[in-house]
């Protein structure tokens, strides 16, 4: 079925909302697009709708952007332009995708802006770049705003979805005890948290166990440790000059993916989808040569880790303050 665009009326003025669809199953893995524009050098189009249709192909079919994934020289919401160009030219696409934004932030100071009207401007905006090429089957904060009352935050993305400009809501980086709040205003429809061999804290600090029990699934990005599973990255100096990866607190070798998809639905956890990120189609493809670990294997691993602090630097240092709350 193809969304279908209904006119109704959003603060008094008439805007356009979509028709939503019952969503199709979430696959076992997921697709990252930061890496496409939130670097020096964006990926060329030719190059990044490849991978896009590799992912597509492969079965990774929910994809996960942000409003604030450009830096300079480009603007920082060039990760929406980038999938309105990607949408405009295969809207056969559109209904295969699940697209999660996450904003509600001002842009170039990373800074979260969740109070009611920031809420309603901002999913007006990401509408607006995207042009009705594609729906925001999943919305969220990036980060929850301590300057805002959070149940005001999750009440207005309620109405939002009731008003049909959102399918439904996702949280981002936060504890366990939003969680439980936001999920008693409104349903979640998904919580994305940064997890990998090095960043484990959502395994310890409630976030997992709440996830489960409230029958929500959880996107992990970052599972590669922002290349450093892969053969690109083995030092620093691997990484461009003014990449955004120089502003993230850690990295660490060694990432199998297959450790994060023993978790899912096993051993006490619920659904786990990572949503590793490439630019070029070889490397989506390769990312789904997923090796089958054992419960055994995967305890294995747990006790190489378990002596090693995983609670350390990470994403943007500057945001560091406002994880898991």
């Amino acid at each position: 079925m193809h969304s279908l665009l209904l006119p109704i009326l959003l603060n008094n003025r008439t805007t356009k909302a979509f028709y939503y669809a019952p969503s199709p199953p979430l696959p076992a893995t997921g697709f990252g697009l930061s890496g496409m524009t939130w670097r020096p050098i964006v990926t060329p189009d030719e190059q990044a709708f490849a991978a896009m249709k590799a992912a597509i192909a492969n079965g990774a079919t929910i994809w996960l952007s942000s409003f604030i994934y450009g830096m300079a020289p480009v603007e920082p919401t060039a990760g929406l332009t980038f999938l309105c160009r990607y949408f405009e030219k295969y809207p056969e696409d559109a209904d295969k995708v699940t697209l999660f934004i996450g904003a509600c932030c001002n842009a170039k100071a990373l800074a979260p802006l969740c109070d009611q009207a920031g809420v309603r401007a901002s999913v007006e905006e990401c509408n607006r770049i995207l042009g009705g090429v594609k729906k925001m089957d999943v919305f969220g904060p990036a980060r929850i705003d301590l300057n805002a009352p959070f149940e005001e935050t999750v009440g207005a993305l309620e109405e939002i979805v009731e008003d049909g400009h959102i399918g439904a809501v996702g949280l981002s980086e936060v504890s366990e005890q939003s969680i439980r709040r936001a999920h008693a205003v409104c349903p979640i429809k998904i919580v994305e948290v940064e997890f990998s061999l090095w960043s484990t804290e959502m395994l310890i600090n409630g976030v997992t166990a709440t996830c489960k029990e409230l029958g929500i699934p959880i996107m992990t990005y970052a599972p590669l440790c922002y290349g450093f599973l892969t053969d690109q990255v083995k030092k620093l100096d691997d990484i461009p000059k003014g990449d955004i990866r120089h502003m993230f607190g850690h990295f660490q070798p060694q990432l199998d993916l297959g450790w994060i998809h023993v978790h899912s639905k096993t051993a006490g956890y619920g659904v786990i989808i990572p949503i590793p990120e490439a630019t070029a189609a070889l490397r989506v493809v390769g990312n789904h040569e997923i090796v089958s670990l054992s419960i055994e294997e995967k305890e294995q691993l747990d006790d190489i880790l378990r002596p090693f602090d995983s609670q350390r630097k990470r994403q943007i240092l500057e945001m560091e303050s406002i994880l898991w709350t």
